[in-house]
């Protein structure tokens, strides 16, 4: 039985007579970096408001780390970080005076030398925080949020807006914080980044949670597996689009194309052996979580 640092029940919320969350359910694991997906207007942020103690519900039960967020939300909030927004601080501010003010809100349990350290602040400390890139502010923010060492953090929208190698530099930021025993919900609409972070991924739409589950469980169970080889010739191809699963097939001259449904890959694998059609670059290439998404927002899947 999963260890649960938030479960959610039925959680139902209008704004006027506009539902904003339907009866939405789930479990997060302590220890987990949890990822909420969606397009916005989903009502990501509004269910992670609820559960910071910021917004109240309609309906449902919710618990964040054995509190209900509503009812609990002071002796709650020590437990919790928040990733700062990025006009959140001065530009005038420079980081170790950040750092500094923080660990003195946070009750001066934290020697803010020793964090700028820990997150690879220090060359940073006399540095403006309107002088820092965007991959520098967001390893600012991440220091702030677990400054005071939470067992809980909610992050929004990690990495938007920075370059390749600042996102990758974040996520092992992230995974550090984890791995040192902080559960992590991350808020985003950026696939692969759900994809390479999360241990659990939850997608919602207008207001629903649709699935939840691993990044490859969903990627698997909702997208289409497409099958590639050479193949000299398209006689050998006919037939093929009879076979179960099979949604289509595509060949342009020198090498063929075949989507198949992913429980239907052994079989169509199979039919291809018998017909000597099982060349050496036979490849299964499995969607992207990002693909299996779309396809299940649009309307393929439900």
């Amino acid at each position: 039985m999963m260890n649960t640092a938030i479960e959610v029940h039925d959680l139902h919320k209008n704004y006027g007579p506009q539902p904003v969350l339907r009866g939405v359910s789930f479990a997060v694991g302590v220890g987990e970096i949890f990822g909420i997906a969606g397009r916005n207007g989903a009502g990501k942020t509004t269910t992670v408001e609820i559960l910071q103690g910021l917004r109240s519900r309609d309906h449902g039960q919710v618990r964040v780390l054995g509190f209900d967020p509503g009812r609990d939300r002071r002796r709650l909030r020590p437990l919790l970080g928040a990733q700062l927004q990025t006009s959140a601080l001065p530009e005038r501010l420079r980081v170790g005076e950040a750092l500094r003010l923080f660990a003195r809100l946070a009750g001066g349990r934290v020697d803010w030398r020793q964090l700028a350290r820990a997150w690879g602040l220090e060359p940073l400390v006399g540095k403006q925080f309107g002088g820092l890139s965007g991959g520098q502010r967001q390893r600012l923010f991440l220091a702030l949020a677990m400054i005071h060492r939470p067992r809980l953090v909610f992050l929004d929208e990690l990495t938007q807006g920075l370059d390749p190698l600042a996102r990758r530099e974040t996520w092992r930021l992230v995974e550090q914080a984890r791995d040192h025993g902080t559960t992590v919900v991350l808020v985003t609409h950026d696939m692969e980044e759900a994809e390479r972070l999360c241990d659990r991924v939850a997608v919602m739409h207008e207001g629903e949670l649709v699935t939840c589950g691993r990044p490859v469980e969903l990627a698997t169970a909702m997208g289409t597996v497409r099958v590639r080889f050479s193949s000299p010739s398209a006689a050998g191809l006919e037939g093929l689009a009879q076979l179960p699963g099979v949604a289509e097939i595509g060949y342009d001259g020198a090498s063929a194309d075949i989507a198949v449904d992913p429980e239907s890959v052994v079989h169509v694998a199979t039919e291809l052996a018998r017909r000597d059609l099982a060349p050496p670059d036979f490849t299964v290439i499995r969607p992207s979580l990002e693909e299996a998404v779309m396809a299940l927002l649009n309307g393929d899947q439900r």
